[in-house]
C-alpha cells in the first residue's frame, strides 16, 4: 500500500504551505524542508529565531529538521517550546501530530501513538475531524507495521467514519480491504475492496483506479470467482497500456498469471510472467522486477 506511507507527511506539508499566516523567515524554513534542503532551512530558522526565540513556527520548524537528523531530543525540545506558546486546540493539534512522526520516526511507538492520541483529543476540541482522521490512521499504521492487524482494523475504521469525500472513502476502504487480506478474511477483504474500487472510478486519481483495480481481481480470485477476477484484471491491463501505465500493466499481468495457474491454465500463466518481467526489463525498473520474482517465484511448482 504505497500511499499508505506517505498520506499522513504529505497532509501535514499541506497544512504548513497553505494554513499558517507565519513570519517570512519561517515561511523560507517550512519551503526549503519541503523541497529537502535541510541547510536553506535550518539557516531560515536560525535567523527567524534570532529575531524572536518566541517565534513558534520557526521553532516547530526547527523541530522537522533536528528530527530528520535524527535527534529526536532536540526535535522534541522545540516542539515542547512551540506547544508551550499556543492555546489554541487547532495549533496544538499539528504539534501533537509532528510530536507523533517524530517519535515514529524514532521507531519509538508508544509514544507515537501517545501523542497521535493527544492530537485526536485536541482535534475533537478544534473541531477538526481531518486531522482526527489523519490521527486515528497514523494509530493504524504502527499497528499494521507491528502486526498487530486487529488493532490496526479498529482503527482503519475509526477513521473510515470521519472520511468527508469520496477519495477519503476510497483510501480508508482500500486500507480496511487489506487489512482484512492480512487477516485472511477474504469475504470482508472483497466487500471492502468493491467499495475502494467504485470510489476510485468516481474520483479517485489513475493510480489509484490501477491499484485498487488489481487488487480487485486479486481477491476475487481468492474467492475463486475466476471470471471477474480474469475480467477485472484483463480490463486494467488494457486501461494501462493505452494510458502508458507499463508498472500496472505488468503488475496486472503477473497477478492474473496467478489466477490462471488456480484455474489450471499453466501455459497462459507462463506467457503473462514473461510478459510483466519484459515490461520491467524495458523500462529499467529494477524495483519491480524484483516484485515479479518474489511474486511468481513458486508458481509454478
Amino acid at each position: 500500500m504505497k500511499l499508505q506511507n506517505t498520506l499522513i507527511v504529505t497532509l501535514t506539508s499541506l497544512f504548513f504551505n497553505n494554513v499558517y499566516a507565519i513570519t517570512p523567515d519561517a515561511a523560507d524554513c517550512n519551503k526549503a524542508f519541503e523541497r529537502g534542503d535541510l541547510t536553506a532551512a535550518s539557516a531560515s530558522s536560525e535567523k527567524a529565531l534570532s529575531s524572536n526565540k518566541n517565534d513558534r513556527d520557526a521553532l516547530i520548524c526547527q523541530g522537522r529538521i533536528l528530527s530528520t537528523k535524527d535527534d529526536l531530543k532536540g526535535a522534541l525540545a522545540s516542539f515542547k517550546s512551540a506547544d508551550a506558546l499556543s492555546v489554541d486546540a487547532f495549533d496544538k493539534t499539528v504539534i501533537a501530530l509532528i510530536t507523533g512522526h517524530a517519535y515514529k520516526a524514532a521507531m519509538q511507538s508508544e509514544q507515537a501513538i501517545a501523542s497521535y492520541q493527544s492530537a485526536m483529543e485536541h482535534a475533537k476540541k478544534a473541531n477538526h475531524k481531518g486531522f482526527e482522521r489523519m490521527s486515528q490512521i497514523a494509530i493504524g499504521d504502527i499497528h499494521f507495521a507491528a502486526k498487530q492487524t486487529q488493532s490496526s482494523l479498529e482503527s482503519y475504521l475509526a477513521a473510515s467514519q470521519l472520511d468527508n469525500n469520496d477519495n477519503e472513502r476510497g483510501e480508508s476502504y482500500e486500507r480496511i480491504a487489506f487489512n482484512y487480506h492480512t487477516l485472511n478474511q477474504h469475504e470482508q477483504a472483497l466487500e471492502y475492496q468493491v467499495k475502494a474500487y467504485l470510489m476510485h472510478e468516481k474520483s479517485g486519481t489513475l493510480d489509484q483506479y490501477a491499484h485498487s483495480s488489481i487488487e480487485l481481481g486479486r481477491y476475487y480470485g481468492l474467492m475463486k470467482n475466476y471470471a471477474r477476477a480474469e475480467s477485472t484484471l484483463n480490463k486494467i491491463i488494457q486501461f494501462a497500456k493505452e494510458r502508458g501505465g507499463a508498472y500496472y500493466e505488468a503488475q496486472g499481468s503477473y497477478v492474473l498469471a496467478q489466477i490462471k495457474v488456480a484455474m489450471g491454465d499453466a501455459t497462459a500463466a507462463k506467457t503473462l510472467v514473461v510478459h510483466a518481467k519484459s515490461i520491467a526489463k524495458n523500462t529499467n525498473d529494477k524495483a519491480l522486477e524484483d516484485e515479479i520474482q518474489q511474486e511468481t517465484r513458486d508458481l509454478f511448482k
